[in-house]
């Protein structure tokens, strides 16, 4: 609950801008959505206020418990309320993988909106990112988000999957490129898996 608290008062502390901004830089950050998996928050809420001087957080996750969405099997009503509810205006999304992520239902429907233009914004550009608690062994990826980096016979693909960024010159490079992505390689992305109907067991 207190990591929760430390996420949600990020995006308080952010919800105001209402475009990409300088830092004292001079560097843009980018209005970035956080997909994760709840058991994760402490590591998520440490990585936001690392690296608050790179990019605005938008880090609120679709609940469990959003009846709006929760029942229902429309995919393009799914995807515009996650667009709409969730997303907002964000221009880039960030999976942080731990270790169970990949087994939630949720993350995949965030990353399924992400790549889909909504009735008021356009698609999001995709940055994996692998938590350092999960490192070691690696931990496994989302299904959607693997579906959308490149693969060892190198073809093209719209997402980038990364480690933990070292510093923050390292993560403003990914997300600027998960940014460009969105004009240069939107035409790599593949979104034609199923959505997840359930959560899986992670053990």
């Amino acid at each position: 609950m207190a990591a929760q608290r430390r996420i949600e008062t990020a995006n308080k502390r952010f919800d105001a801008a209402t475009t990409e901004s300088r830092n004292s830089s001079g560097y843009v950050r980018h209005k970035c959505f956080i997909s994760y998996h709840a058991e994760d928050a402490e590591e998520v809420a440490d990585f936001v206020d690392s690296f608050q001087d790179v990019f605005i957080p938008r880090a609120i996750g679709v609940e469990e418990d959003d009846g709006s969405i929760i029942d229902s099997t429309d995919v393009d009503y799914i995807r515009d309320v996650i667009r709409t509810n969730y997303l907002r205006d964000s221009t880039v999304t960030i999976v942080l993988v731990g270790r169970c992520t990949w087994a939630r239902r949720f993350v995949d429907w965030e990353i399924y909106a992400s790549l889909r233009d909504g009735k008021l914004a356009r698609h999001n550009g995709l940055l994996g990112i692998l938590l350092p608690s999960a490192s070691s062994p690696v931990a496994q990826a989302p299904a959607r988000l693997i579906d959308n980096v490149p693969s060892k016979d190198g073809s093209s693909a719209y997402g980038r999957y990364r480690y933990y960024p070292e510093s923050n010159r390292d993560l403003r490079n990914y997300i600027e490129d998960a940014f460009q992505a969105r004009t240069l390689r939107y035409e790599s992305v593949d979104n034609s898996r199923q959505l997840r109907q359930r959560n899986s067991s992670c053990s």
